[in-house]
């Protein structure tokens, strides 16, 4: 008996080791989401929350999120977002359901995904743009803007069109008629001020604005750089261009998850007022709602 005893003594032992030592795993992981500091969620009236998994940016993406994470967890959705540093995973992981959704690209970079990777992703809602600008570099005005002025421009295909595009919309230079946002330097008909064309990564375009006369700057690197689209552009997409609408950032799932109560709910959060204002009072005209 008193074996016995010892026995059942020692497992009792055994196991209250054991638990704590799952406590102290638990409470040592950190959260991935980057909206953990949130308040926890309230079950709802059934007694379980629906998960809802998205990948996102840090900025502005995972910020725009944080804004209703509060409000989709009283309609009992637990919004958890981890931010990603790179523009492949996020699709990857929503393809093969490790996410739920992602938010962090524009349709036509979606597009191109789908048909390079063989993907099946689609997009449910266009929620804010990144408009570009013409920032001042060695001139200060467009109106003071020399004859043989070097303007730095991205040199990939869809921003640069985009930057001549906006040129365009300030008389500066004329583009072909179809040029459209495939437009080039070779894709300019009249050039009266004889500009040239710096062509460099867009992310180094804010590093060179005092080698060059003026800068086109995508809105995510002017918000980086801590350019104020609103104070110190010379000229901004208008929200209702081509571009703007072309490349709005998109909410995106996975085919067939389009009509998904927590997606849909976490399309109408993002659609309102609140958010919109946090946006417009929060990045300085470098990020726009769409919506």
């Amino acid at each position: 008996m008193k074996k016995k005893i010892l026995a059942a003594a020692l497992a009792l032992v055994l196991g209250l080791s054991l638990a704590a030592c799952g406590d102290s795993v638990s409470s040592s992981t950190p959260a991935p989401s980057a909206s953990s500091e949130s308040t926890t969620p309230a079950p709802s009236a059934s007694g379980k929350m629906t998960v809802l998994k998205v990948a996102a940016s840090a900025t502005p993406h995972a910020e725009i999120l944080a804004q209703v994470k509060d409000v989709l967890a009283q309609q009992g959705i637990d919004l958890q977002v981890s931010v990603y540093g790179d523009y492949v995973v996020p699709n990857t992981a929503v393809e093969d359901g490790l996410e739920d959704a992602n938010y962090f690209q524009h349709q036509p970079y979606l597009d191109e995904f789908n048909k390079e990777n063989g993907t099946h992703l689609v997009s449910v809602a266009a929620i804010h743009y990144e408009p570009f600008g013409i920032y001042p570099g060695r001139c200060k005005s467009l109106a003071d803007l020399p004859d043989g002025a070097t303007i730095g421009v991205p040199n990939d295909a869809t921003n640069e069109a985009r930057a001549l595009q906006l040129l365009q919309a300030q008389d500066l230079i004329t583009l072909k008629e179809d040029a459209g946002l495939n437009a080039t330097p070779n894709d300019i008909v009249d050039n009266p001020k004889n500009l040239n064309f710096l062509e460099l990564e867009a992310a180094m375009i804010p590093n060179v604005t005092s080698e060059v006369d003026l800068a086109v700057i995508n809105g995510n690197y002017a918000l980086q750089a801590g350019f104020s689209s609103a104070k110190d552009a010379l000229a901004l997409e208008d929200a209702a261009s081509e571009p703007a609408k072309t490349f709005a950032n998109v909410i995106v799932v996975k085919q067939g998850h389009e009509d998904d109560p927590a997606v849909q709910a976490l399309v109408a959060a993002l659609k309102s007022d609140t958010v919109r204002d946090y946006i417009n009072n929060t990045y300085n005209g470098n990020v726009l709602p769409i919506f």
